[in-house]
């Protein structure tokens, strides 16, 4: 018997599986197949302890996850500017400003920077309170807390990735954000 049949004989032993998939958008499926698949889960970790508390990094520079994005928290600590990173929330009262970024390794964090960093600048020059969060507060808000330091205070990454750990030690943002960080040059982060 030839090796490619024994291979053949071998393969018709093994028992099928299926293999679910969730997608970026927790869209679960059959590997496959393509059939859609029912599911209670939300296709995310569900956060049930509130992180509500806003952390200062700089003069004005407020970073968290959205907990911190509602009206009683942004009062308490006079937040006046509120960035959203891939979270869209209705916080009309205040002025506010939505970044379309999914935290995926593979996301182009370049446009996003561009719009995000003014922002931030704006408020800070103002002498206003101003909060970056996205879902945990760990990634996407990282990534733009640590590109602003990069940008406006001429740090360099790994300085700029310390000095914001020091002060929320959950931040990690994810591998191709701090790639594409690691490839900018301190002030020269937008044009």
């Amino acid at each position: 018997m030839s090796f490619l049949n024994e291979l053949k004989k071998q393969k018709e032993r093994l028992k099928g599986t299926e293999t679910v998939v969730t997608r970026a958008d927790g869209v679960k499926y059959l590997e496959g197949s393509g059939t859609l698949v029912e599911s209670k889960s939300p296709g995310f970790v569900v956060d049930t302890k509130p992180d509500d508390v806003p952390v200062l990094i700089v003069d004005y520079l407020y970073i968290g996850s959205q907990d911190c994005a509602v009206q009683c928290v942004l009062e308490k600590y006079n937040i006046k500017h509120v960035l959203s990173l891939g979270i869209d929330l209705d916080i009309s009262f205040i002025n506010h400003k939505f970044v379309h970024i999914l935290d995926l390794p593979e996301s182009d964090v370049r446009p996003s920077l561009d719009e995000c960093l003014p922002f931030l600048q704006n408020a800070i020059e103002s002498k206003q309170n101003v909060l970056i969060h996205c879902n945990a507060g760990v990634s996407r808000t990282s990534m733009v807390a640590i590109a602003y330091l990069m940008q406006y205070q001429l740090l360099d990454y790994e300085k700029a990735y310390n000095f914001v750990k020091e002060k929320r030690p959950a931040i990690q943002p994810n591998a191709g954000f701090k790639t594409q960080l690691l490839s900018m040059t301190p002030g020269q982060i937008i044009s």
